[in-house]
């Protein structure tokens, strides 16, 4: 723990971009939880609820690799003001839904948050490498993993909360006012700093400068984002995050599609069960963002990567059989519980991976690209769930997603020398130097 106290009391621009995170979160889940609830009261069809999967999850895919290279070119801190005005102007049409008639607002509004949340990710991501010190980056990365189960906590049930007592307009307010307090917080960050002319799109930026005046701003942008994209796989262990990330979101969209037939089906659950079974990853996941958090000061973040997707896999593989020996709903309230901890080391240890194999002005474009990725990847888990869960059955479809993780983190462990910094310099052109 003496590693959670150093970084909370003497980081003082990491603590501000914690709580500015903490809070924005819990207004994304309030909103996010009280739309889908007002959205399927409103218009009573489960196809319009599912619409708002659709717009959240499109702009990840078709803008995600792209918001990366601006995000390179921005300062990071300014650029996160920025977004975050912008999220409060986007939701201002919010305030007229009130009816059926005017329920067309809230998918622009969805879309729109999410294609600003394309830039706003990668350069939150980018900026933590810098406010902290480099020994305490993977105690760092699983707070931030800790915030998102706590806003999870705090903002899916405050959601239902003010959708029942103000509807649409009561949900945007809220939502706007945590976008307010984090600016705030942000705006208050130290933290001075633009891209690297150096290291900003490596080889294909340095072109670019050669040959301005001939590809100009347009050919130079297209370059750089080719080149976030060769990034992500032009070096093993590189290589190794991609493939990582692209199997478990496959499975993570298996997952979120075939999750509450799961429950409904082979665990006979209601609709309050289910939901009940859902928020308790949280639970797991604030306890789980503790002990990476503590244990980030001795582990390794590739071997907390590997050991946690191991983890990961195991338990959720339990969980998915568990129909086969018994219809009882505590093995599944027992096991989300349970999957928090290893899943806060999968994020926090991959995500230090990344940041210490990337320099700083190329991470943004990496981000971007392998989130660019894992959106596709989500929407292929959706469809393949969609089509084949009839056919194959939904526990096999499910204890994919397991194996997935399973696999992966035993790839991880396999090569988990290969991902440590010193090893991985000479093996990628824009790796950073370890500290």
């Amino acid at each position: 723990m003496k590693a959670v106290w150093a970084v909370l009391t003497r980081q003082r621009d990491y603590r501000l971009l914690l709580s500015a995170g903490l809070i924005s979160l819990t207004g994304d889940w309030i909103l996010r939880t009280g739309l889908a609830f007002r959205v399927y009261e409103v218009t009573g069809s489960t196809l319009t609820s599912g619409s708002l999967l659709l717009a959240s999850f499109v702009p990840s895919v078709v803008l995600g690799s792209l918001a990366g290279v601006f995000v390179d070119r921005w300062d990071r801190r300014r650029a996160m003001i920025v977004l975050n005005l912008l999220h409060v102007v986007a939701l201002l049409p919010l305030l007229v839904v009130h009816d059926r008639q005017t329920i067309w607002i809230v998918y622009g509004v969805v879309l729109a948050q999410s294609c600003l949340q394309q830039f706003f990710v990668p350069a939150e991501q980018s900026l933590v490498p810098a406010l902290t010190e480099p020994r305490h980056l993977l105690t760092a990365n699983a707070l931030n993993s800790q915030t998102r189960d706590v806003a999870r906590l705090l903002g899916a049930a405050l959601g239902g909360v003010l959708a029942a007592a103000g509807g649409i307009p009561l949900l945007a307010t809220a939502d706007a006012a945590t976008f307010l307090a984090a600016l705030a917080l942000i705006w208050c960050i130290r933290h001075r700093a633009g891209p690297d002319p150096a290291a900003l799109g490596g080889p294909a930026a340095a072109t670019g400068a050669r040959t301005a005046g001939l590809r100009g701003a347009v050919g130079r942008l297209a370059a750089e984002w080719k080149d976030g994209l060769r990034l992500c796989s032009s070096g093993r262990a590189m290589r190794v995050l991609f493939v990582f990330g692209l199997v478990t979101q496959i499975g993570e969209g298996v997952m979120s599609t075939l999750f509450a037939p799961f429950v409904r089906t082979e665990l006979g659950g209601s609709a309050q069960a289910y939901g009940l079974i859902v928020s308790s990853q949280a639970v797991g996941g604030v306890a789980g963002g503790l002990v990476a958090a503590a244990a980030g000061s001795w582990l390794p973040a590739a071997t907390m990567w590997g050991v946690g997707s191991v983890l990961f896999g195991l338990v959720d593989l339990t969980l998915f059989c568990s129909p086969l020996a018994s219809d009882s709903l505590v093995p599944a309230f027992v096991c989300m519980i349970l999957v928090g901890v290893p899943g806060a080391f999968t994020v926090a240890g991959s995500m230090t991976v990344l940041q210490r194999l990337t320099r700083d002005g190329s991470r943004g474009r990496v981000l971007g690209a392998l989130g660019a990725v894992e959106g596709g990847a989500v929407l292929v888990g959706i469809t393949a769930a969609g089509v084949l869960g009839t056919v194959v059955g939904i526990i096999p479809m499910l204890v994919f997603q397991a194996l997935g993780y399973l696999a992966g983190g035993c790839v991880v462990l396999a090569r988990r020398r290969l991902l440590e910094p010193d090893r991985a310099e000479a093996d990628h052109p824009l790796v950073a130097r370890p500290s």
